[in-house]
C-alpha cells in the first residue's frame, strides 16, 4: 500500500465516519435521521457496479482474447470485490427499508433488480466451481462475465427508471435533496470507500498471482519427480541388405 493511500485511509476514515454521524438529517426522507445510510449504502452500490460492469468485464475480455491466466486471476478479484460490496448494498438497503417503508423487502424495482444482479453475479462463481481445469475453468467464466454485462446494465441502469416502473428509491442525490454538508461527506466516503475496495482488489491480485506461480512449480516439481515409463519392448525386425 502506498504511503498516500495509508494516509488517506488511515485519516479519512476516522473522519468521514464522524462526520457521517454527526451530519443532521437531510429533506427528502421520511425519517431524516436515517438519511445518514446513505453515506454507506450507497457508496458501496456503485463501487459495486463500476467492479461489476467494468473492470471484470474487461478482464474477462483480456483473458479471453489473451488467454493468459493473470488477466482471469484479475477478472475473479473484481468479482469478488463486487460480490462484497454487493452484499453490503443489500444489507443497508434493507436496514433503510424497514424504517422508511416498515418491512425488511418490499419488493421494490430497484431492491428486486439488484437482488437479480448478485444473483448473476453469484452464478459466475457457480459456473468457476463447475469446472476442474483450469483453462475451461477460466474460458466459461470469462465467457460469462462478458454475456451477464448486458442484462446488468439493464437492471442497474434501464429497467428502474423505465417510465411504468413506480419505485420508492429516493433520489434525493440527482434531485439536491442534500445540503452542502451532506452532499461533501458522501463524496467524501465514495472515495474512501472506492480508495479501499482498490486496495482490496490489487492486494488480492497479488495473492492469486502468487497462488498461480507456487502452483506451476508444484506442478513442475511433480512431472520430475514423476517415474520414467517401463514396459517390455517388443523386438523389431531390421531387413538386411544382401
Amino acid at each position: 500500500m502506498k504511503p498516500l493511500t495509508k494516509l488517506l485511509l488511515g485519516l479519512g476514515m476516522p473522519i468521514g465516519i464522524a462526520l457521517s454521524f454527526l451530519a443532521p438529517p437531510a429533506k427528502g426522507f421520511q425519517n431524516p435521521d436515517l438519511a445518514r445510510m446513505v453515506f454507506f449504502h450507497l457508496p458501496c452500490a456503485l463501487v459495486c457496479s463500476a467492479f461489476l460492469l467494468f473492470v471484470a468485464p474487461w478482464m474477462a475480455f483480456k483473458s479471453l482474447r489473451t488467454g493468459e491466466r493473470h488477466w482471469d486471476v484479475r477478472a475473479v478479484a473484481a468479482m469478488e470485490i463486487a460480490v462484497v460490496t454487493g452484499i453490503l448494498t443489500l444489507l443497508t438497503g434493507m436496514l433503510f427499508a424497514k424504517v422508511q417503508w416498515g418491512a425488511w423487502w418490499n419488493w421494490d424495482p430497484r431492491q428486486t433488480s439488484f437482488l437479480f444482479v448478485m444473483l448473476l453475479t453469484g452464478a459466475y462463481f457457480a459456473i468457476r466451481s463447475a469446472f476442474s481445469d483450469p483453462e475451461k475453468r477460466a474460458g466459461n467464466s470469462a465467457a460469462y462475465a462478458m454475456a451477464a454485462l448486458l442484462p446488468g446494465l439493464f437492471l442497474i441502469f434501464v429497467y428502474p427508471r423505465l417510465p411504468i416502473v413506480k419505485t420508492l428509491h429516493p433520489n434525493v442525490v440527482q434531485e439536491g435533496g442534500l445540503d452542502g454538508v451532506y452532499r461533501g461527506t458522501f463524496y467524501l466516503m465514495l472515495l474512501l470507500v472506492g480508495t479501499y475496495c482498490a486496495t482490496l482488489y490489487k492486494s488480492r491480485v497479488r495473492l492469486g498471482l502468487l497462488e498461480e506461480a507456487v502452483s506451476n512449480q508444484d506442478a513442475e516439481r511433480t512431472d520430475r519427480n514423476r517415474p520414467a515409463a517401463t514396459g517390455v519392448v517388443r523386438p523389431v525386425s531390421v531387413p538386411t541388405q544382401d
